[in-house]
C-alpha cells in the first residue's frame, strides 16, 4: 500500500512539472510545489482530488480568497520619474502586434451593462472630455518582466460614479475588441491608482498600447489590464475572464 501511495505521489508531482513550464501556472502555485505543500495550501487532502488539475484550482482559489482578504485599497503602487520610463514599452498580447484590432474612433461607442443606472453608450469625445489624471506606474507580467510606462486618463472610479454604478457589487467586468475578457474585485476598481486611460505617454493610445481605451491599475498583474476595451459591466455574478478560465489566479495582484 505504502508503494501504491509512493507510486501516485509521484505521478502527480510528475503532472505538475509538465503543466508548471508555464510562468503563470508556476507562479499560481509559487513555492508550494510539494505534497505537503499542496495539501496545506489548499486545506484539504489530495486524496480529495483527481489530478493536479484540480489541486491548481484549490490553490488558485485560496490564493484568490487571501489576496482579496489583504488588499488594502487605501496602499497606493510606488510611481516613478520619466527618466524612468521604458522604451520602446513592451508589446504583450496572445496575438503578434500586427493583428491588434483596429477600432474606428468614428462609430466608436463604449457600451454598459449589468448593475448600472446610466447605461447610455459612451463616444470618445465625451470619454476625453472627463477630467484627466496621469501616472508614471509599473507593468508587471506574469511572465517575469516588468517595464514602466506613463499612463493618462480618467479615475475609473469618476466614471463609475457617473454612470451611477452599484459600487456594492462584488465585480466589474470588461469585453474588449480583441476577443479578450476579464473581470476585477469592486475594492479595486475603486483604488485611486485605477485609470481609464484614454493616453500612452502624452499621445493618444496607440492600437498596440489599447486604443481606444484600456484599463491601467498598478496594483495587478498585466494580465488583470485588458486593452482595446468595448464593454464594461458590474455584477455580482462571478464573470471570470481569458486567461482565469484556464487556470490563473482571478484576484491577479502584483
Amino acid at each position: 500500500m505504502d508503494n501504491d501511495i509512493k507510486t501516485d505521489e509521484e505521478a502527480i508531482l510528475k503532472e505538475a512539472e509538465g503543466l508548471l513550464k508555464d510562468p503563470a501556472k508556476r507562479r499560481l502555485l509559487g513555492n508550494v510545489l510539494t505534497l505537503g505543500g499542496l495539501s496545506l495550501a489548499t486545506g484539504i487532502a489530495l486524496n480529495h482530488y483527481g489530478s493536479v488539475k484540480e489541486i491548481l484550482k484549490a490553490v488558485s482559489r485560496f490564493n484568490d480568497g487571501a489576496q482579496g482578504v489583504i488588499f488594502n485599497p487605501n496602499n497606493l503602487a510606488p510611481t516613478y520619474t520619466e527618466a524612468d520610463i521604458k522604451e520602446p514599452f513592451p508589446f504583450n498580447a496572445f496575438y503578434s502586434v500586427d493583428k491588434a484590432p483596429v477600432v474606428d474612433p468614428g462609430s466608436f461607442r463604449l457600451q454598459l451593462s449589468g448593475k448600472i443606472s446610466d447605461r447610455r453608450p459612451w463616444d470618445l469625445p465625451a470619454l476625453y472630455a472627463l477630467p484627466h489624471t496621469e501616472q508614471i506606474t509599473r507593468h508587471i507580467c506574469v511572465e517575469g518582466w516588468s517595464a514602466i510606462g506613463r499612463w493618462g486618463g480618467v479615475m475609473f472610479s469618476e466614471f463609475l460614479k457617473r454612470v451611477g454604478a452599484d459600487t456594492t457589487c462584488k465585480y466589474v467586468g470588461f469585453k474588449c475588441a480583441d476577443g479578450y475578457f476579464t473581470s476585477i474585485d469592486m475594492p479595486t476598481a475603486l483604488h485611486s491608482q485605477t485609470l481609464l486611460a484614454f493616453t500612452f505617454d502624452g499621445q493618444l493610445l496607440p492600437a498596440k498600447y489599447g486604443f481606444p481605451m484600456k484599463l491601467r491599475m498598478p496594483t495587478k498583474l498585466g494580465y488583470k489590464n485588458p486593452k482595446h476595451i468595448v464593454e464594461i459591466f458590474v455584477t455580482n455574478v462571478y464573470p471570470g475572464g481569458y486567461w482565469e478560465d484556464m487556470g490563473y489566479n482571478w484576484f491577479g495582484g502584483s
